[in-house]
Parts: C-alpha cells; structure tokens; sequence
C-alpha cells in the first residue's frame, strides 16, 4: 500500500469523515436496494456500469473488471458468466489481441444501466457535497 501523508484533524474534521462514512454507506445501500428492486443484484449491476468506464470504448477486460471491482480475475470470470446466462453481457475476443476477452453491455444489459445509474444521480450529487464538506476540513500535519 502506498505510503501517504498524514492529515490532522480536529473534531469538525472527524465529524465530516464520519458523515462522509455515513453518506457514502447510505449511497451504497440505496444501490443495493435499486438494484434488487429491478431484479439483479448490485454487483451485477457494478460490473455492467464498469463495462462502461473506459473513454473510446464500450466493453472491459476482465482484468480491467476485476480491478474495477476489487475481487479476483476468477470470480469476475464466474460473474461474467452468470451475467451472460441472464442476458446482460456478452464476451468477444479482441480482434487484435486473440488473447484478451471483451465484455460487452446486451442491449438488455444497457437499460438496467442506464436506468439505474439515472436513479443514481441525485445521490451521488448529495455524496459530492459531503466528500467537498470532508476534504475542506482537512490540513496537513
């Protein structure tokens, strides 16, 4: 892990991270919530959304997907699977690199994000304001 510098912070500096925590938990569970409410679960809908996260391009590696998501290259490869059983990926080998796997958005795939990501919006805006909040109280030490 990288080595950072350290940040002091007072006690309206330690309540802003706490609410930051709290918000962005908050954030996260709406998520989960908006997700299963639509039928798929919320890191179904992470993977589909990271599909879309490359400028120039609609698909990710697998690799890509796993850094994305923070897990193992198997178990995205499981996760992709079952996201292509229900429909909403599809794998293509690139046409320049044999080697390296696609994963596409279906066009079933792309209404789930495109709905969901619009349900996001507000709050990711309300997220924004506390990151803004948190980073303002701090300073160096």
């Amino acid at each position: 892990m990288e080595k950072k510098s350290l940040i002091a912070l007072d006690k309206v500096g330690l309540e802003r991270q706490s609410e930051f925590r709290y918000r962005l938990r908050r954030f996260l569970r709406f998520g989960e919530e908006a997700a299963r409410a639509a039928g798929i679960t919320a890191v179904q809908y992470h993977l589909m959304l990271h599909t879309q996260a490359f400028p120039g391009r609609e698909w990710a590696s697998v690799g890509e997907l796993a850094e994305r998501l923070q897990t193992q290259q198997h178990g995205v490869v499981a996760l992709v699977t079952r996201c292509e059983e229900a429909g909403l990926v599809r794998r293509r080998v690139n046409q320049e690199d044999r080697r390296l796997v696609e994963v596409h958005l279906t066009a079933k795939g792309r209404r789930y994000v495109e709905r969901l990501a619009a349900l996001h919006y507000a709050e990711l805006g309300e997220l924004a304001a506390v990151i803004e909040a948190a980073r303002a109280s701090a300073t160096p030490a």
